[in-house]
């Protein structure tokens, strides 16, 4: 039988200018807009949301005229706005229609982890100088979990306001039943500090518009499934979670997103607990990436084995690796579907 194609075969090598414009919305996003999002009447703080953020962005968009017109511009503090809200409340596509409003050439949008992973391939310094070019960086999941890169992205943030660059951000949150990260404004302004002044706090109240909880169990798949299934199919991978994880320790995460160029469909065999961190985290990364690009994910391996350890899912990284296994459970479910649809098992290309 022919050996299916496995990212483990991918050596991506990205350049600067490709880090900087894979800083867009993600695929699910490409078409939000502030028109496109359907405000809860019984929530009015969404709808005030979304006629704020229009206002920042007629704000960033509105032509100068006139040498006093950009004076006037560069005297005024950019706007810095937050997005505080529960899980599902859409602030996400709240996010990506402001920076849609601005065009891919005036603004950047990307999770804390990708801006961290940007920091680390192209130096600080390097960083600010092609962000601080912008009017507005959008950061999504700014994370609180991690102090060590939360004060690099506050001091990033910091320098790109110096240069009268925009900000907005979001928070992470999980859909925990009394609210555990419910509500992150206080956390994230005491993480930003010497910026908080700055920041408007807008509140999205509601409900999870999925109304699904974490998805913490993804049935596996036999073996022959998942080689059948991409198997001679376009756009398709299969890799032993051991070989990818130990391929992931030598591919700088900023790369990640390159490593799925062409990839419409994952499967991962022999999947087991990841018990070293670096390794756990790595996989998380991977699992943002193959969400964003909505990659449906085929899982083999063990019905009993969890992925993440105990003592992971309730350490510090604890929401990072929970929006994990809630992602790839979807992708998982997309996965089974298109597999007991009889579709991955038709040869698409030659």
């Amino acid at each position: 039988m022919t050996r299916p194609t496995a990212l483990c075969d991918v050596r991506p090598a990205v350049g600067r200018e490709r880090l900087l414009t894979d800083l867009v919305p993600p695929r699910h996003f490409e078409g939000a807009s502030f028109a496109s999002y359907v405000p809860d009447p019984a929530h009015p703080s969404q709808q005030a949301a979304v006629e704020r953020l229009a206002e920042v962005a007629e704000q960033l968009t509105a032509p100068a005229r006139g040498l006093g017109a950009i004076l006037r511009r560069r005297r005024a503090v950019p706007p810095a706005v937050y997005l505080d809200g529960g899980f599902g409340v859409g602030k996400t596509h709240l996010l990506a229609a402001l920076a849609h409003a601005l065009g891919p050439e005036r603004a950047a949008f990307g999770t804390f982890v990708e801006y961290t992973n940007l920091v680390g391939a192209l130096g600080f310094a390097a960083t600010v100088d092609a962000l601080g070019a912008l009017d507005l960086v959008c950061i999504d999941e700014f994370e609180l979990d991690d102090p060590g890169d939360t004060v690099l992205v506050s001091r990033l943030l910091r320098e790109l306001a110096d240069r009268d660059v925009a900000l907005a951000a979001t928070s992470n949150t999980l859909p925990d039943a009394l609210g555990e990260g419910r509500f992150a404004a206080e956390d994230f302004l005491r993480e930003i500090q010497a910026l908080s002044a700055r920041f408007e706090v807008l509140r999205v109240d509601g409900e999870d518009y999925r109304q699904r909880a974490v998805v913490t169990d993804a049935h596996p798949l036999p073996d022959h499934v998942l080689v059948e299934a991409t198997t001679h199919r376009a756009g398709a991978t299969c890799d032993f979670l051991d070989d990818l994880l130990e391929h992931l320790r030598s591919v700088h995460p900023s790369r990640y997103g390159a490593l799925l160029d062409g990839v419409e469909l994952v499967a991962l065999r022999g999947v087991r607990t990841v018990d070293r961190q670096d390794d756990a985290l790595r996989l998380v990364v991977l699992a943002d990436r193959l969400y964003d690009r909505g990659v449906p994910v085929l899982l083999g391996g063990d019905e009993r084995t969890a992925l993440f350890t105990a003592q992971m899912l309730a350490g510090g990284y604890r929401k990072k690796y929970l929006r994990t296994l809630s992602r790839l459970g979807a992708l998982a479910q997309e996965g089974r579907e298109l597999v007991t649809a009889g579709t991955t098992g038709a040869p698409t290309s030659a």
